[in-house]
């Protein structure tokens, strides 16, 4: 099953950096593991540009749709048996330490 992993930040971090998993290591083990389909980095929330059509006319605006503390920095499509696999992933990525991940299922995946 298909998930999408949201990778946020977080205003309560992890204070401790000693047992923060490494990144580079995540991605290689889980692209050697065919778990991780693809992922990146996303521009900050101020390169954002937010789509809407109201009445048939394109309405454009600068930034995020939402406007919170947390923002989505990255994503993640992964390929896993069962959420609680994709869970055991998400938990050791780095930013389940420093930030937050929300994960979601592809419907139909």
């Amino acid at each position: 099953m298909k998930y999408m992993m949201f990778v946020c930040t977080d205003t309560e971090p992890e204070t401790d950096d000693s047992a923060v998993p490494d990144i580079d290591k995540w991605v290689a083990e889980n692209d050697a593991a065919g778990r991780r389909l693809e992922g990146d980095q996303l521009a900050p929330p101020s390169a954002a540009t937010t789509v809407r059509v109201r009445g048939g006319q394109l309405l454009l605006s600068d930034g995020p749709f939402a406007e919170t503390k947390e923002v989505i920095v990255g994503y993640d499509i992964l390929e896993c048996a069962d959420l609680d696999e994709a869970i055991e992933v998400v938990r050791a990525h780095p930013m389940a330490w420093h930030g937050r991940i929300e994960l979601r299922p592809f419907p139909g995946a």
